[in-house]
């Protein structure tokens, strides 16, 4: 028999059925019946200060277990400071819940204090929208809504939760997670492609999208270097290939190289695996030809992105395409092999930093970055021109190792390197921010000190907001507007909170300054300082206005 149990109580008990061991916060009075049941449950509560931030980190979480991420939130102001956290798991495919404490229910409909609509305002951003009205429901409404996040095109998920509510006491049982829908590639489908392949001279294999998880990507490697085939992946998931692999030849979107669209361009079979090849990766649905053969592998029937017919469409997982193909064996003659070589060795080259006479030199400054990272560490940054030197010069080995907004949000850098470092305390965790970038959640280094955890945090300082800048050059040159930033002295920023903080100005500085970041232990602020005129690790603004 049952014992009742209160509603804040009820759902933290499916948090841990479902295998939440991680949760991040701002705390809110609207749900303190579910603080008060964190008080004595395993589950970690990590205290955030700002909802913004704490939704980024249940995003980074969510991409680095392969679970579902959990965000806890008051309503009206702190649930509306999530938003843009939505919409970034929404647009890059990450599984989140964010529950949302909320009004007593006898007070809706005449503008109580922080009243606002659930639906209306997270809508168009979440997968679903739900109230739970019923503490003895909660069981089965928490299925339904870690089963939605999870399944086909994974995404957040709103949960409200009515203060009252969580005062009612019901008797009911724990509620058992659904399995997850398994999708599966036959064999004729997996030699229909292969046989596609088999007949190309110019096959492109293109990664992306989600779901992933490590046993994917490791298949899909194996079956790419066997069969001698070019590999690239969409914007900022540079990750799901190791990039000293044989097969990788770069990757799409923003700061990617010429050659690298080109071999888009020039395919004349491109397998998709997670992507819908949507705007970034194509260059505005530019670079596939439209009577080129397209082999769509997506999770969900729908596919907004996707404008290009597919000759095969797949609606499966990466992991079960994967592990179809790499049964396949390879023809004996693989003419796109000497291909799969020259697009490796012009990445190759694009990737290794030349100097470009600035006194601090920032190629070169990742390329000192690049000899301290092991295997499997963990890189994140957020939007702006400072990512294109991040992209460009580190090397990605291991999934996931690279948390990046796809959808161009700035702020997420600091956040998700401090819920890595929480989530992994063994992995060397380093964050590119830009200035701009940085103090958009840079209050999160708190919470890294507060945790014990050392994420090293690289603020790329030139004193504009520098991607607006680029653009502004280009159509108004000359006439700069509403992109100047006056920064605070970053390294006395670190050590305020109790961190490490050090300013370079030089190249040669680089290194003892990575060197004794890493050592400190603590979570650490390096500031490089480059010249403002540097706007892209080829381009100045006096390059802009020729």
């Amino acid at each position: 028999m049952n014992t009742a149990r209160g509603g804040g109580e009820l759902v933290v008990a499916q948090l841990e059925k479902h295998g939440v061991t991680t949760a991040f916060c701002v705390p809110g009075e609207s749900y303190l019946e579910v603080l008060d049941a964190l008080h004595d449950s395993p589950i970690r509560l990590v205290v955030c200060r700002h909802e913004g931030g704490a939704a980024y980190m249940a995003d980074a979480d969510a991409r680095l277990t392969g679970g579902v991420g959990v965000c806890l939130v008051t309503r009206g102001p702190g649930a509306s400071n999530a938003l843009v956290a939505l919409h970034t798991a929404w647009q890059d495919r990450v599984p989140l819940l964010l529950f949302v404490g909320l009004i007593p229910r006898g007070e809706r409909d005449r503008e109580a204090f922080q009243e606002f609509d659930l639906a209306r305002t997270f809508g168009a951003s979440a997968k679903s929208v739900l109230t739970i009205d019923r503490a003895d429901r909660i069981p089965e409404q928490l299925a339904q809504a870690f089963l939605i996040a999870r399944s086909g095109r994974p995404g957040p998920v709103v949960v409200g939760l009515p203060e009252d509510m969580l005062r009612d006491a019901a008797e009911v049982a724990d509620g058992e997670p659904f399995p997850l829908p398994q999708t599966a590639i036959a064999a004729e489908q997996a030699n229909s492609v292969a046989a596609l392949i088999a007949d190309a001279r110019r096959p492109l294999v293109v990664l992306g999208g989600s779901p992933w998880e490590p046993g994917a990507a490791a298949l899909i490697r194996q079956w790419a270097e066997n069969w001698e085939l070019p590999v690239v992946t969409d914007f900022r998931h540079q990750d799901l290939l190791d990039n000293e692999s044989a097969s990788y030849a770069g990757f799409l979107g923003f700061g990617r190289a010429e050659e690298t669209a080109r071999a888009l361009a020039d395919a004349d079979v491109v397998i998709a695996v997670g992507t819908p090849l949507g705007d970034v990766a194509s260059d505005g649905w530019s670079l596939v030809r439209p009577d080129v053969p397209v082999v769509s592998v997506l999770p969900d029937p729908e596919g907004h992105a996707a404008i290009h017919r597919p000759r095969h469409r797949f609606l499966a997982t990466p992991a079960a395409f994967a592990g179809a193909m790499v049964a396949t064996s390879p023809p004996d003659e693989r003419p796109w092999a000497a291909r799969t070589r020259e697009l490796r060795e012009r990445f190759e080259r694009y990737r290794t930093p030349q100097p470009v006479g600035d006194r601090l030199e920032l190629g070169i400054a990742m390329a000192e970055l690049q000899k301290r990272l092991p295997v499997d560490a963990v890189v994140t940054f957020g939007a702006g021109n400072h990512a294109l030197w991040a992209q460009r010069y580190l090397s990605y080995r291991t999934y996931p190792a690279q948390l990046a907004p796809r959808n161009g949000s700035m702020g997420y850098g600091v956040p998700a390197a401090v819920a890595a470092a929480i989530r992994h305390p063994q992995r060397r965790v380093v964050s590119v921010a830009g200035d701009g970038c940085f103090l958009m959640n840079g209050q999160e280094f708190a919470t890294a000190v507060a945790e014990g955890a050392a994420p090293v945090i690289l603020v790329v300082s030139n004193g504009m907001y520098g991607t607006i800048r680029q653009h502004q050059e280009l159509r108004h040159p000359g006439r700069e507007s509403g992109t100047r930033l006056v920064n605070p002295d970053f390294a006395a920023y670190a050590r305020a909170f109790g961190g490490h903080g050090e300013r370079v100005e030089e190249t040669g500085q680089v290194g003892p300054a990575l060197d004794r970041a890493f050592a400190a232990g603590l979570p650490a602020i390096v500031e490089l300082r480059i010249d403002g005129a540097r706007i892209a690790p080829e381009t100045t603004l006096d390059d802009l206005r020729e």
